[in-house]
């Protein structure tokens, strides 16, 4: 390769990023969100010890939130570990594998079929797409960006290996194919793809001289014989690939179900799942095409009207048959449409995983197929105009500006739980899980009324929501409305008998109306259900404190910190009952757990000062009582008078 090449390869890839990071800058300044972000990291203990050999086991022998995918959990685990529960960096991670990505099906497109500006396009548009903002915004969505960066890798390793066949070259490809279903069961369509690459760019089908690589010699048309034979060829040669693919398929479905994500056939019948799919395959090309309404969760609709499903039928059989009887002169447009059509499968809705109807996370690899179809086509109708050199850059500039406009506004909403939550709710309608998880933010932000108003929104669109339920009751809780909260836990569990949360709950308000052994064994079952739930092991530490069964209660305050080390209210009670039981150096060290974790926590404070009085430390009591000055002068005066004896 000229000197030159290698310079505009490199300058495209500059641009490539620059590009980016103008589009995407503002991720570091997003917060978590409540949705998934809390299962991924904001309330997984495993995840926020940072890489362990604990918690690299966890991640390759548990199936967490309905999936297993360790290489994705090691990967939050190493944020964590550089940089805790500051969301920027988790961000910025998400983004860093969003360039590498781009960059690498830059320079893979680019490898396989020799057109630089054809290939810079459509990374651009894979970059910089509205789409893409969900998988990149949004923490939880780690495994869509990891995973696709190991596709990107495994399409390099195979190009490598096609170039120069080496068993060292194959086993490599299988490497990162393997590396790429660990962090997502999406790459089990690869290895269909790499058929379709093996037809067009790379032409080892060699159906015509013009369906094969560029870089290699044309050669002679084959007969059918022939051509079926070296199709069974290409086939054995991805077996071991086909293989992984089944296998994970296999435990994809199994973990789902044991994470109760496949939803019953009852819920989602056959035909409502096949009209989704014709539906969504449409949507989603409307969606690419005007990006708008773009919501982070889109409800099932009610039903599917007639002509919908019939349209999107005649759509995708249309087009199917044009791309067919174009690919002997025009190859990258079958290449390009099976991609498309392939790669959605896992994710179209024929297994339903989660309640939505579509994803925007969902199109992160297959539009890659519509965006080469794109390309190439307008390249080529527009190959003998004298006005192209003129006119395709500047119409690439100006999609480029719109894009990139578009993309930072959709960045925008992704800021927090509120904002995003609430512009769900403009674009889309009947959305219950938006509207209930946008009254759990608005509840964590002492917004109780407003929350309330979401939870009941949420219950009107799906009564049987038992999430909903739950989370009313607990609002009503913090109104002193203890009844009405008892009703609704009572329905969440009468939905879902298996909820620990709802057991809890139940147990927390029970125990509120003094209720105490009916409170107990609410909480039994909760731990029953869900032994590793810390606010269940909490709520049993204050009943048996309440009982004079210190014991008890300090074994299971302890457990609760195990499981939650920043659990700062259990860190406060476990100080107390240790310092009850004479162990003062054990509870100040818990109290001090208590305000490292919440400063401002006052309770915290007045304890930790009169456990270093009691231990004769005035010079450290002084120190809290300065604190306790400014939060709140009364308790500061108390510990004040002590120190002053």
């Amino acid at each position: 390769m000229s000197s030159r090449r290698h310079v505009l390869i490199l300058l495209t890839s500059l641009f490539l990023i620059v590009v980016i990071l103008a589009a995407f800058e503002q991720v570091r300044t997003c917060a978590f969100i409540n949705l998934d972000d809390n299962v991924y990291v904001t309330d997984n203990r495993h995840i926020q010890d940072g890489l362990t050999i604990q918690g690299v086991t966890w991640a390759f022998t548990t199936i967490h939130g309905g999936h297993w995918h360790p290489l994705t959990w090691l990967s939050h685990m190493l944020d964590c570990q550089l940089y805790g529960l500051k969301p920027s960096g988790h961000h910025l991670t998400n983004l860093a594998f969003h360039i590498a990505n781009t960059l690498l099906l830059f320079l893979v497109l680019k490898r396989m079929t020799g057109a630089l500006w054809r290939s810079c396009f459509v990374a651009v548009l894979f970059a910089l797409h509205p789409l893409r903002v969900e998988s990149v915004a949004w923490v939880a969505e780690r495994k869509d960006v990891l995973s696709t960066f190991f596709w990107m890798l495994t399409m390099w390793a195979y190009i490598r290996y096609v170039e120069r066949p080496k068993l060292h070259r194959y086993m490599l490809t299988l490497l990162f194919f393997a590396l790429g279903l660990t962090s997502k069961p999406m790459l089990v369509t690869l290895p269909f793809v790499l058929l379709l690459l093996d037809y067009w760019p790379l032409g080892r089908f060699q159906l015509s001289p013009s369906s094969m690589n560029p870089k290699s010699p044309s050669s002679k048309p084959i007969n059918t014989n022939d051509q079926i034979s070296m199709a069974l060829r290409l086939i054995r040669e991805k077996a071991p690939f086909f293989l992984l693919s089944a296998l994970l398929s296999i435990l994809t479905v199994f973990t789902v179900q044991q994470g109760g994500g496949v939803k019953s056939w009852e819920i989602y019948p056959l035909q409502t799942r096949v009209a989704n799919a014709l539906v969504s395959y449409v949507s989603y090309i409307e969606k690419m095409i005007w990006p708008r309404h773009l919501a982070v969760f889109y409800p099932y609709p009610e039903a599917f009207p007639l002509w919908k499903v019939g349209g999107g039928v005649f759509f995708l059989i249309f087009l199917t048959f044009l791309a067919i009887r174009a690919a002997r002169k025009y190859p990258y447009l079958a290449v390009g449409w099976f991609w498309y059509i392939g790669t959605l499968v896992p994710v179209i809705g024929l297994v339903q995983d989660g309640m939505q109807a579509m994803a925007d996370r969902f199109t992160y690899v297959p539009l890659i197929g519509l965006f080469i179809m794109i390309t190439w086509s307008v390249t080529d109708i527009l190959a003998g105009w004298r006005y192209r050199r003129i006119v395709l850059p500047i119409s690439a500039g100006i999609l480029l500006s719109i894009l990139m406009i578009v993309t930072k506004l959709q960045v925008q909403h992704w800021q927090n739980s509120i904002t995003l939550f609430i512009h769900s709710l403009d674009v889309t309608s009947n959305n219950s899980l938006v509207h209930n998880n946008l009254g759990a933010a608005l509840g964590g932000q002492g917004r109780i009324q407003e929350a309330i108003a979401h939870y009941t929104e949420a219950l009107r669109i799906r009564p049987d929501y038992a999430e909903a339920h739950i989370n009313l009751g607990s609002a009503l809780m913090r109104q002193g409305k203890i009844q009405e909260a008892v009703a609704h836990f009572t329905e969440a569990l009468r939905i879902r008998p298996d909820s620990a949360e709802a057991q809890n709950n139940l147990g927390s308000a029970l125990m509120r109306q003094g209720k105490i052994q009916e409170a107990i064994a609410h909480f039994t079952e909760a731990l029953r259900i869900s032994p590793d739930h810390p606010g269940v092991h909490y709520n049993l530490g204050v009943v048996l404190q309440g009982q004079g069964k210190i014991q008890e209660a300090i074994m299971h305050f302890a457990e609760a910190v195990r499981i939650r080390p920043g659990y700062e209210i259990a860190h406060n009670n476990l100080g107390v009952a240790l310092v009850g039981e004479g162990r003062i150096q054990e509870g100040i060290a818990h109290f001090a757990k208590a305000v490292q974790v919440k400063p401002d926590y006052v309770d915290a404070h007045i304890n930790l000062g009169f456990g270093y009085l009691t231990v004769g430390d005035k010079v450290s009591a002084l120190e809290e009582y300065k604190i306790l000055k400014k939060l709140n002068p009364y308790l500061a005066d108390q510990l004040y008078q002590r120190i002053s004896k």
